[in-house]
C-alpha cells in the first residue's frame, strides 16, 4: 500500500540529486510504502541519466519530464500523478533524516492533521560568514531565517502555524491541496521572474484561515543545503528581489488587482529604512550590511512587479487566476 508519495521537481541540478536520494533510499520507513515522483522542469543536463540509475534501486519510482516553466508546473504534476493521499513535496537540495518518512506517516495518523514539517537545517558547503548568525529570528516556536528556508524549532512535538512549513520540507493532504486550488508560481527561470507568484504561501493562509492542524515533528526532519554562492550580499539581495515580487503578487491578489500608489511605495521604503537604524542601534553592527542588502532587494523587486504589473494587462491576468492546476 503506497502511504506517502513523495515528490521532487527539479531543473538543471543534476550533481544534487545523488545525495537527495540516497538520503530517501536510507529511510527507516519501508519502501513499499512509498513512491517518489521526480518531475524534471526542463534540464539540460545529466538529470534524465541520474533518476534512470536511481530508478531500479527503488521499488516505486517515477520520472515525469515537462518544461513549461515554474516550480508551481512540477508540484502539480506529481499530485496528479501521485496515488497516496499524503503528499511529501522536498527541493531536490535536500538531505532527509532517516527517521523523515516514517515520522510523517505517523503525524497523519491524527486525521485531525492536515499539513507537516519539521526542522531544515542548514548544511554548509562552506564556513558561513560572521553575519549569517546574525539573520536568525526567533518566535514563539524557536529559531529561523526565512532567507535560507532553515528553522530549528527544537525536539518537541507541536502544533505550529502552516506558514512555517516550508516547500522544501512540506507534506500534506491531497485533498486540501486540492481545495486550496493548489500552489501559486514559483522559482520562474532567469527573465520570467515578474511571472513569479508567492507559492506555497496561499496554501498555508487556507489552513490557517480555517484554523486546520499544522504539526511539526523534530524526527520529520531535513538538512538544506548552502552552497557557496548562496553566502553572500548578492545571493542576499537576488533572494529578497525575489521576495518583494512574492509580496506584490500576493497585496495584488488580495486588493483584487489594485496596485499601489506612489505615496504607498514611498511610506514603506521610509518604514523600511526606520527599521533599518533601529536594528543596527540595538544589534551588534555586523547585522547593518546584510539587513540593508535584505530591505533594498524586498523593495526592488516590490516596485519592479508592481510597475510590471500596472502596465501589462497579461501579466494580471496571470497574477489573479483562480487556480495554476493547468499551467
Amino acid at each position: 500500500m503506497i502511504k506517502l508519495s513523495v515528490i521532487i521537481p527539479t531543473r538543471g541540478r543534476a550533481s544534487l540529486l545523488s545525495r537527495c536520494f540516497d538520503s530517501i533510499l536510507n529511510q527507516s520507513f519501508p519502501q513499499d510504502n512509498f513512491e517518489v515522483i521526480v518531475i524534471d522542469n526542463g534540464s539540460e543536463d545529466s538529470t534524465a541519466e541520474v533518476c534512470k540509475s536511481y530508478a531500479e534501486k527503488f521499488v516505486n519510482f517515477k520520472y515525469l519530464y515537462d518544461d513549461r516553466p515554474g516550480l508551481h508546473v512540477g508540484r502539480h504534476l506529481g499530485m496528479k500523478n501521485a496515488r497516496a493521499d499524503i503528499l511529501v513535496y522536498a527541493d531536490d537540495d535536500i538531505r532527509a533524516f532517516p527517521s523523515w518518512l516514517e515520522s510523517i506517516d505517523e503525524s497523519f495518523r491524527n486525521e485531525k492533521t492536515v499539513l507537516v514539517g519539521g526542522k531544515c537545517l542548514p548544511e554548509f558547503e562552506t564556513q558561513p560568514p560572521k553575519w549569517f548568525e546574525y539573520l536568525w529570528e526567533r518566535n514563539e516556536y524557536g529559531k529561523f531565517i526565512g532567507h535560507y528556508s532553515v528553522l530549528d524549532f527544537g525536539d518537541e512535538i507541536k502544533e505550529i502555524s502552516p506558514h512555517f512549513v516550508w516547500g522544501c520540507n512540506f507534506s500534506i493532504r491531497k485533498q486540501i491541496l486540492i481545495e486550496a486550488k493548489g500552489f501559486h508560481p514559483d522559482k520562474m527561470p532567469d527573465g520570467l521572474i515578474k511571472l513569479r507568484g508567492d507559492g506555497e504561501t496561499a496554501v498555508s493562509d487556507y489552513i490557517q484561515a480555517r484554523k486546520f492542524f499544522t504539526v511539526y515533528n523534530p524526527k520529520a526532519s531535513i538538512y538544506h543545503l548552502v552552497p557557496a554562492e548562496r553566502l553572500s550580499l548578492e545571493y542576499l539581495y537576488e533572494r529578497n528581489f525575489a521576495q518583494g515580487v512574492s509580496n506584490s503578487y500576493s497585496d495584488i491578489r488580495k486588493s483584487g488587482g489594485a496596485v499601489k500608489s506612489s505615496a504607498a511605495k514611498y511610506f514603506k521604503a521610509f518604514k523600511s529604512r526606520v527599521k533599518i537604524i533601529i536594528k543596527s542601534i540595538f544589534m551588534n553592527r555586523n547585522i547593518l550590511e546584510p539587513q540593508k542588502v535584505i530591505e533594498k532587494g524586498n523593495l526592488d523587486g516590490y516596485y519592479f512587479h508592481q510597475a510590471e504589473a500596472a502596465g501589462d494587462k497579461l501579466l494580471l491576468e496571470w497574477i489573479l487566476k483562480q487556480d495554476y492546476f493547468n499551467d
